[in-house]
This record gives C-alpha cells, structure tokens and sequence, in this order.
C-alpha cells in the first residue's frame, strides 16, 4: 500500500536542497531511495511534480511524497543452511563458510547467501525499493567468516553510517607465505584496478586509500598466522596488500604463488572477529568464529601436531 507523507518545510539556511530536506526529515529512508522517487514524479512542491532532487526549497512550502511498497526481489529464496551467529529482528550475524558466493551474478544465479537469506528471514530491508537482506560488506566467495546483513531499512542504514564512520571491528585471520619485517604494522596502499586484468585489483597511485592494520600472531618455517584488521574495505583488500608486501595468502588462486605447497580450497583468509553497536538499541555487539577445519588442518601440520 503506497504511503503519503505531507511537510510543511523549514529550511535550513537560505534554500535547502529538496533530496537534504527529505533524508532529514525521513532518515529511515536512504537518499538514494529519495532521488528515486522524485526522478519517477512521487514528489510534489506546492502541487506541482519535483525538477530535480537538487531543487532548492523555501520555508512554508507543501510538499507530498507518496512512498510505494517496496517491490519483491527476482532472486529466488533457496533453503539452505545458514550458521547464525546472531539475529533479532533488525539483522542478522551469519558465519559464511569458504565456496559461498555472497551475491547472485551472472555466473551464480544460485546458492548465494543471498538466496539463503531470501528463505530465512521474514523481515527485509527496501532499501532503493526493493526488498532484500541489506548486505553492507562482502565477503569473497573463497574467504569464510563473519557476515552482517540488514533487515530494515533503519537497520541499513544504521550499520552504513557505521562503516562509513569506519566504527565497524573487521578482523581476519590468514596463514601468509614469509613473514613480515616487523611482527605489527599498517599497510597503507591505495587500490584500484589492475591496469590490464580487469577482474583483478592492485596497488595504484592516486587510486582509492586502503589501510590494512597487520600483527603476527604464530611464525613457521615460510609461513606466518597473522591477524588482520580492517580501517577501509576495498574490493580483495588483504590479499592485495599481503601479496604487495611480498607474502600472498595460502592457497589464494588469484594473487598467490602459482605453486601451492598445501592443500586448500582456496584462500586461508577467515573474518574472524565482527563487532558493531547495534542500530536500534545501542548495545555492543562483538563475534566471533573459528576458521573452517581446511585452514584448521593447515594450521595443526604447522604446528606439527599431526
């Protein structure tokens, strides 16, 4: 059922843009959503259709929104496990494990977390009109761990604003061939795309700022466990920057060595640790999950143990 809301602005400073005004009246509302029904004609001033989402206002004008219910998703839900480390009804906590593609894409129209999370929650976000698990940060499809995902709207964006803020804790655990210079540090190397792979990232000049904060936990002979903490999320972020500095991550088909020495499914890289306030209420949230047992049984021949 379309919602109708009627203001009556107050305008912050001389004018005000029309798509500021509404995202601060309506901030469980993204302004992308905004802009979107003001480009299909869903916004009145004074009784005549919106310009432009940079329309400026003036004090003691009408202005209408008509807020359509969000419309269903064409990615089809699908029963599938899920290991929930948390859920209420603003978000869900998931520990994805290593194989599962986050999103469905061409060539991956199924067996997504998406698909699962489509099945398993009631409640979902509209963000943009649409509804669907509002999945902030990505996970690789070879890379297991900590995931959160929205199911409102206020939720979304909540937990945006958060990792805009870089307030979110995103920590890794990876095995790493060599070991680094010094057992803690930050790698501070913009990334971008690779000038020739396109399907591919790499450290770029003037390219966009990535921070990877490193420690190194347990040291092998040519491998080390380091811990990783995320301050930016860039697209394959630690496993460029490990393989920049000169030690790719085990098992990594697309940075790594091109001779692997263990047997891996793919990348020993594990979201180990996820931390946010929640949205609605507040508290502090803190998680976490072991490695899968491929990174486990990795680490005990390390240690010897078997």
């Amino acid at each position: 059922m379309t919602e109708r809301k009627v203001f009556q602005s107050t305008v912050l400073g001389t004018h005000e843009r029309l798509d500021r005004y509404l995202s601060r009246e309506l901030p469980s509302l993204s302004r992308s959503r905004l802009q979107g029904l003001i480009r299909r004609g869903r916004v009145l001033v004074d009784g005549l259709p919106a310009l432009k989402s940079g329309q400026k206002l003036k004090t003691g004008q009408e202005i209408i929104l008509e807020i359509p219910p969000p419309e269903r998703t064409n990615v089809v839900s699908e029963d599938i496990p899920l290991d929930v480390a948390y859920e209420d009804e603003d978000l869900i906590v998931v520990n994805k494990p290593q194989g599962m593609v986050v999103h469905p894409s061409k060539g991956h129209q199924g067996g997504t977390l998406v698909n699962a999370l489509l099945h398993h929650c009631r409640n979902l976000s509209g963000i943009n009109g649409v509804l669907r698990p509002g999945i902030l940060h990505r996970l690789d499809k070879d890379t297991s761990g900590l995931l959160v995902a929205a199911k409102t709207d206020a939720a979304h964006l909540g937990l945006a604003e958060q990792l805009k803020k870089r307030l979110v804790i995103r920590e890794y655990l990876a095995l790493a061939y060599g070991r680094p210079s010094a057992g803690r540090g930050t790698i501070d190397a913009p990334l971008g795309r690779h000038p020739r792979e396109r399907k591919k990232m790499a450290v770029s000049p003037g390219a966009r700022k990535a921070v990877t904060h490193y420690c190194l936990l347990e040291e092998f002979p040519g491998v080390s466990l380091l811990r990783l903490r995320l301050e930016t999320g860039r697209t394959h972020q630690i496993r460029v920057h490990l393989a920049y500095m000169g030690h790719p991550v085990l098992g990594d088909p697309v940075y790594g060595r091109r001779r692997e020495k263990f047997d891996l499914p793919g990348q020993a890289l594990h979201a180990c640790c996820l931390g946010f306030t929640h949205p609605r209420t507040g508290q502090a949230l803190k998680f976490t999950a072991e490695p899968p047992a491929a990174f486990q049984e990795v680490l005990k021949e390390l240690r010897g143990e078997g």
